[in-house]
């Protein structure tokens, strides 16, 4: 699924779909491909409406059989999955095509066909699950839910409890496995989510769910703290994660200069990307390809080919942008 505007990653996804977006250097689409090449899915396809033109470029070059369905108007998660319908007679695999995350598929369909669920879901633990969708588990399928439980049948759905009504801090990681007659319950031609609208539908006729922690990393790049984080943890985690590294040098810190990268001034906490320089300083940032940095840019994500004489703090900046001070003015 990659239908996501990135509206929160504005203005860096002005000109790109939001599973465009670079992370360390590649779109962040390509760290669930990667998932699902790994766990020997024979064919990809990719849903969006936004921008894909840019998708169908990029999905053209993959090595595997993939295409992009292009959807005329937005369908929603599973309304956009149920436009393949005709296509889906087996046991298939959703994933979003916005997060980074360490998905095992291979052992989620293996927990999928032991279990005999409709559905499987995986998940991620979470320290503050009052922003996301809880997810509550049973050792048995309708049976009452066990809090201490990271594997088993699902029994309830809540979105953003409150601190009081959180059974659970285990939230919908956004990777899913389905069987092809649970397709069927998608109304025909209407805009549908399966987190809101599919799986409470499937958990009410009593049909098995099943779902299991990820472990590793995951994070949703909706929002620029998540993209320095991410990049951040896939850098530090860098030995035990099944993710390609760009060429470049990690410094103790934890951040990260490409090997094209030049930097004369101060970095820290910060990831420096192809052909992009630090001449000023840039702190807990991520300063993509080309860009340069003579200025400060400080918790910031800055866009590609991107120059900055002056001092940011807390701003997504475009691509092929030139940030300066006016002193004479004092105005930026």
């Amino acid at each position: 699924m990659a239908g996501g505007r990135g509206t929160r990653l504005m203005p860096l996804t002005k000109n790109r779909p939001k599973p465009m977006v670079p992370v360390l250097g590649r779109p962040v689409i390509d760290y669930v491909k990667d998932a699902m090449v790994d766990a020997g899915l024979e064919e990809i396809v990719v849903t969006t409406g936004y921008q894909g033109e840019q998708l169908i470029s990029h999905v053209n070059s993959w090595r595997i059989p993939s295409r992009v369905n292009q959807e005329d108007t937005p369908m929603g998660t599973a309304g956009s999955v149920k436009l393949l319908s005709g296509e889906l007679s087996e046991t298939f695999v959703v994933g979003s095509g916005d997060s980074v995350a360490s998905f095992d598929i291979k052992d989620l369909l293996n927990a999928h066909r032991s279990s005999g669920a409709k559905v499987t879901m995986a998940l991620w633990k979470v320290d503050d699950p009052t922003e996301f969708g809880i997810v509550g588990l049973s050792s048995e399928h309708l049976g009452e839910i066990d809090s201490s439980l990271t594997e088993g049948f699902i029994s309830k759905f809540k979105e953003k409890p409150t601190v009081e009504e959180a059974f659970s801090n285990l939230i919908n990681a956004g990777l899913y496995i389905i069987e092809p007659e649970v397709m069927d319950l998608v109304p025909e031609g209407e805009k549908y989510d399966f987190s809101k609208q599919l799986f409470p539908d499937v958990l009410q006729r009593g049909w098995p769910m099943y779902a299991k922690t990820v472990n590793g990393i995951w994070f949703d790049v909706g929002h620029p703290f998540e993209l320095h984080k991410a990049q951040m943890a896939l850098i530090e985690n860098r030995d035990v994660l099944p993710f390609p590294m760009p060429e470049g040098e990690v410094l103790p810190d934890g951040s990260f200069i490409s090997e094209s990268a030049m930097v004369s001034g101060h970095i820290s906490r910060s990831v420096i990307l192809d052909g992009a320089s630090v001449n000023g300083a840039a702190v807990n940032s991520v300063v993509m390809a080309n860009s340069r940095i003579n200025g400060v840019s400080e918790s910031s994500i800055v866009g590609e080919d991107t120059i900055i004489d002056s001092r940011i703090l807390n701003c997504v900046i475009a691509d092929k942008s030139h940030i300066v001070i006016d002193l004479e003015n004092e105005k930026r």
